[in-house]
């Protein structure tokens, strides 16, 4: 799903946990995949997945910009998005990003991802949860724009899942992307991996959501447009 088609993008995000750094945070949780990006990858591969990040990225700078022009409210572009590759590289308001992750960054305005962790799950998964990804983190950054803030870390995250359904639906049928065979159950399967523990507490700090509410949440933004996400 890039422009124009689901192309590959970088599949990272928490398979359940707490946020782990600030808001929009994704703990990828477990021990890092054996499986890395190198020499071993094609450079047609590589060239890929930078391409389809790219693009994706633009595709999220397009769509909000329209949206909150619609809403009259100024928009301003995620500044940075930042691939790493070890624990602590990306400083977040003074606290390392760990492997295994991609967050939001509010202190800073940028959106960082581990391009190893994410190469692996973007394989393992499939190109549609990248856009998945960076649907959720953008929207932490329409958040802050918006001034939203909640309680409890849950209701941020599922208006995020949300937001990302509907930024992903919405270009579908702006034709911005085109959906192609097995892209919905990519990203089913992808909002299973990264729902919490079923022990996990709703109210915990760091809580994202069962699988059952990430769904929901996505789903009903990807069916109904922001008007199901409590934007306003």
């Amino acid at each position: 799903m890039g422009r124009g088609r689901w192309a590959a993008l970088v599949a990272a995000l928490l398979i359940g946990g707490a946020c782990a750094v600030g808001p929009g945070g994704e703990d990828g949780g477990g021990d890092r995949p054996e499986q890395q990006p190198g020499p071993q990858d094609s450079q047609a591969a590589v060239d890929d997945f930078k391409s389809d990040a790219e693009g994706a990225v633009a595709v999220a700078d397009d769509y909000w910009r329209e949206k909150l022009s619609e809403l009259s409210v100024r928009f301003q572009p995620i500044s940075e998005i930042i691939a790493y590759r070890s624990d602590g590289e990306v400083d977040c308001g003074g606290q390392g990003i760990p492997r295994n992750n991609a967050v939001y960054c509010p202190a800073g305005d940028f959106i960082a991802y581990d391009v190893d962790w994410a190469a692996v799950m973007y394989e393992r998964i499939g190109d549609a949860f990248l856009y998945y990804l960076l649907g959720h983190e953008y929207a932490h950054g329409i958040q802050v724009r918006f001034g939203i803030q909640y309680r409890y870390t849950i209701q941020q995250e599922l208006q995020a899942d949300c937001m990302a359904g509907a930024y992903i639906g919405d270009s579908i049928r702006g034709s911005a992307l085109t959906l192609e065979d097995g892209d919905l159950d990519e990203l089913r399967k992808g909002l299973i991996a990264v729902a919490d523990d079923p022990d996990q507490p709703w109210f915990a700090e760091g809580a994202h959501g069962s699988a059952e509410q990430r769904t929901s949440a996505f789903f009903a933004g990807y069916e109904r447009s922001l008007s199901a996400c409590d934007l306003r």
